[in-house]
């Protein structure tokens, strides 16, 4: 048996809490990867975020080795977010692979984001395994979910594998079942005498400079090696090869069908992308087909709260965007704020996750705007104020950007396609909600054992106003959602702007739904009033829109009792010490020493709100 027969290359796909990670762990430990005594929980979640918040956030690769009937064979599987947020580290990949562990909890049955990965896996032909997990639990529907797994995939019952990631039981035949199943990588191109490699991922470490994280298809890699990148043509020597145990370990060469990490040494970052091709220096192959652009759907700008950090932001976002390329970022100035970057992200989870990165990993403190989807606004004649933007159009992704409501305008909005599927008792409750957030209901069917799939579109921006977190509350946490991108429509929103002690903050400024202005502008007041800390002195939160103030709330300043040290005598003596501090507070709320101090928490809150 050839080399090449002896790999298989997989990832695991499931719907969030499914328990990607801990089947992992159990892989890890059954083929006795890690030793026992090193084993934790979710050891290939090691971010921090990741095993604080209990979800993976970047795909893990980690190479197995097992034997079966006295054959040693090498196992590459890449662990994949489960999150909506996130499914672009999911289709990088399943670039890499030939099979995939389609996993579905016994407990919760088949759910909308196990339809959407489930699609991208077919889309690229991938050996898909049904892999039935947590049967231990005595709340599993084993039966029931069996068969929503052969409706949806038309296969054999008998096929579906029975796991539990907390016990092992079950790993040992799926394991044997992977090499059975999961074909072997394509014979490489005949001798040429060069190497060709996809990049699927990077990482940045401040020694060794960018490592790339590849899967090798022709001829062998191996340290000294002179390569490329074909389209970023960047020319490098290769310092270092290895693979994923799961920590790095060195070896003396990659051969095909292998996944591993390449040292460059490049230090300078921003030219390299995921989806390139490696291939040697003189003796290039052709490139292979790599991945499609991301599309940003929320947008939110950043800015470092102090100018001099600028620089910092800058390399944070360069490193950053090496180990997440879904992240976009372009410069951008505000007059009140300096300069910043305008960022596109997936989805509100994955902005949230920047955030925190970026405060955590590289210290910077940060003013973050209130997120928005991008518009598409059309100035219209009729307004004198828009003379000189007569039928021009722009794409608007910054709130505090978008044209006043006296501005003679259309605006067309991004709108989602979505799938919902929920237990029926709680149909009638997700439709009242339908009906707050400007949903249109498409068709309706039964989907397995008391369960309902609900086909929908509703605007983008009703969805980021805690759509997601409304759907989990009403139905007890059993609803499940997955959307994609659907065009744009013709929308009726607003401006609202903030004014914090008299003075604008673009930075909470928001697009909303002319209908629901009034309630956005008392929400948002109310935040802020329990979000800011207490000034040395009174002052307004104020919500404005249609040029007028909508919702109001006045915070008191601290006080120090001036007069607290006297006692008896005449009144008027701490009469006199509480008039002196009154003027005291004015003159310097007057004399600039009074500006409001927001700090980074609370733009984080108001985010997460």
């Amino acid at each position: 048996m050839s080399d090449l027969n002896k790999i298989r290359n997989f990832s695991i796909i499931a719907h969030i809490d499914h328990g990607k990670s801990t089947l992992s762990d159990r892989m890890l430990e059954t083929t006795k990867t890690i030793e026992h005594r090193k084993m934790k929980e979710q050891v290939l979640d090691s971010m921090e975020l990741e095993r604080e918040r209990g979800i993976t956030i970047k795909m893990q690769p980690v190479m197995m080795s097992y034997t079966l009937d006295t054959i040693s064979y090498t196992l590459n599987l890449i662990d994949t977010p489960g999150h909506v947020d996130f499914s672009y580290e999911v289709s990088r990949a399943l670039k890499a692979v030939e099979g995939a562990l389609l996993l579905v909890d016994a407990t919760q049955g088949v759910q909308a984001q196990t339809l959407t990965v489930l699609a991208m896996a077919r889309e690229l032909g991938l050996t898909i395994i049904p892999v039935l997990n947590k049967v231990d639990l005595p709340s599993a529907r084993i039966e029931d979910v069996k068969d929503e797994i052969v409706k949806l995939l038309d296969c054999d019952r008998d096929s579906i594998m029975a796991t539990s990631g907390k016990t092992g039981l079950g790993v040992e035949d799926l394991l044997r079942e992977i090499i059975a199943r999961i074909p072997a990588p394509k014979e490489p191109m005949p001798d040429s005498g060069s190497s060709r490699a996809l990049v699927f991922d990077f990482e940045y470490s401040a020694h060794k400079g960018i490592i790339v994280f590849v899967r090798v298809l022709d001829g062998t890699i191996k340290a000294g090696d002179n390569m490329v990148f074909v389209a970023s043509e960047e020319k490098f020597e290769i310092i270092e090869v290895g693979i994923f145990a799961p920590e790095k370990k060195v070896v003396a060469e990659l051969a095909p069908g292998q996944i591993g990490y390449i040292v460059t040494g490049i230090k300078k970052i921003g030219q390299n992308k995921v989806g390139d091709t490696i291939t040697r220096v003189g003796k290039e192959l052709p490139a292979l087909v790599g991945y499609m652009e991301p599309r940003p759907v929320v947008w939110a700008s950043i800015y470092p709260e102090s100018q001099d950090d600028f620089v910092l932001l800058r390399q944070a976002l360069e490193r950053l965007k090496l180990s997440d390329s879904s992240l976009t970022y372009d410069e951008d100035q505000s007059t009140s704020l300096g300069r910043g970057y305008k960022c596109g992200f997936l989805g509100m989870l994955h902005l949230e996750i920047i955030t925190e990165r970026l405060k955590r990993e590289f210290n910077l403190e940060l003013v973050i705007t209130s997120p928005t989807v991008s518009y598409l606004v059309e100035y219209l004649a009729t307004s004198p104020s828009t003379e000189l933007r007569v039928n021009k159009k722009e794409m608007i992704h910054s709130a505090s950007l978008f044209p006043d409501d006296s501005v003679k305008k259309k605006v067309y909005e991004p709108w989602v396609k979505a799938k919902i599927i929920t237990p029926p008792e709680y149909l009638g409750e997700v439709m009242q909600m339908f009906y707050e957030h400007e949903v249109e209901v498409g068709s309706t069917e039964v989907f397995g054992d008391r369960r309902n799939q609900l086909e929908i579109s509703m605007p983008l921006r009703e969805l980021m106003r805690n759509f997601f977190d409304k759907l989990k509350s009403i139905s007890s946490g059993f609803a499940s959602l997955s959307y994609q991108i659907d065009g744009l429509r013709e929308a009726d929103v607003v401006r609202v702007d903030v004014l914090i002690g008299d003075e604008l903050f673009p930075s909470f400024s928001k697009v909303v739904a002319r209908r629901v202005v009034e309630e956005e502008c008392e929400k948002i007041v109310d935040k802020l009033k329990a979000a800011l800390p207490r000034q040395m002195f009174d002052f307004k939160i104020q919500a404005q829109a249609f040029g007028r103030i909508i919702s109001s709330r006045s915070v008191s300043g601290m006080k120090k009792d001036v007069a607290g040290y006297l006692y008896g005598g005449d009144i008027t003596r701490k009469m006199k010490l509480r008039e002196k501090q009154k003027k005291g507070k004015k003159k310097m709320e007057r004399l600039g020493k009074g500006k409001i101090n927001i700090p980074q928490e609370v733009f984080l809150k108001v985010i997460k709100s």
